[in-house]
């Protein structure tokens, strides 16, 4: 089915549901579960339920797409989202996106977990994403480009909100908490890395990694959006401190990083 009409079906589904139109998106990664609990809901809509979306197969990821007030603000949360590792294609992965855009979407926020590669950081410590390095195999721009969608060539110069950056570390420095701002490294997953690769995207100008972000982030500006990103250091790929990790140990660590995020998020939308 034409891809558009795909975007489309599902932004239709979803308007009849809920008339009104959402300025502001947000993406609820890996342990960032109790924001979207803070969220006043007044809309909940399965995965399941909303034609052509894909189904979120990571045990921690619950599918849900989630309508109401955040610090005052009319919002729309994904609870949950996809990854290219779990066999989506980028157009699937990013459906969500596009359809955001449809429901009046203008700044998307997005969170994840990752594994920090800069030395000063440590697990359950918070990084603002200031800038990104995509080593994805594809790309949800490649193939047909819809001109009401945005740009063939859209420019990624300003991908991450200047504006939102220096308000978030206002926020922190506020709250007195400690935060990171540096560079996420998109790969495809779902292996964490070898420590020959965590010293690569160290070298290559990474602060941290993760298997997903890029993607979104990239349909988002496409579209127009502004972006503000957010990362839980869940483990460490630096050198002389890689251990073995198990999902647990992620959970745990997004857990502790969750309060700090969360208020920065709050605060922030907020100020919107």
């Amino acid at each position: 089915m034409d891809y558009l009409k795909q975007i489309l079906d599902a932004a239709s589904f979803i308007q009849k549901l809920h008339p009104s139109a959402v300025p502001i998106g947000i993406i609820l990664g890996t342990g960032l579960g109790n924001l979207g609990d803070q969220i006043e809901v007044e809309l909940e809509i399965d995965y399941k339920d909303i034609p052509h979306f894909p189904l979120s197969t990571v045990e921690s990821h619950s599918g849900k797409l989630i309508f109401g007030t955040l610090s005052g603000k009319k919002v729309v949360a994904m609870k949950g989202r996809f990854h290219y590792y779990e066999g989506y294609s980028m157009k699937e992965v990013t459906l969500p996106v596009r359809v955001m855009k449809k429901l009046g979407v203008e700044t998307l926020i997005v969170s994840n977990a990752c594994g920090g590669l800069n030395p000063t950081q440590e697990v359950g410590e918070v990084m603002i994403i200031n800038d990104h390095i995509n080593m994805f195999s594809e790309n949800p721009l490649r193939g047909i480009n819809y001109e009401e969608l945005g740009p063939r060539f859209p420019d990624m110069s300003d991908t991450y909100s200047l504006d939102l950056i220096e308000k978030a570390l206002t926020i922190a420095d506020t709250h007195g908490l400690k935060i990171h701002s540096g560079v996420y490294v998109g790969v495809e997953g779902p292996n964490l890395e070898t420590p020959a690769e965590y010293k690569y995207f160290r070298i290559i100008g990474g602060d941290v990694v993760g298997m997903s972000t890029v993607p979104e982030v990239l349909v988002a500006r496409h579209s127009g959006m502004e972006v503000f990103g957010i990362s839980a250091i869940t483990d460490l790929g630096v050198e002389g401190r890689i251990h073995k990790v198990a999902l647990s140990d992620v959970l745990a660590a997004a857990a502790k990083a969750e309060p700090a995020m969360s208020l920065i998020i709050r605060e922030l939308v907020k100020g919107l």
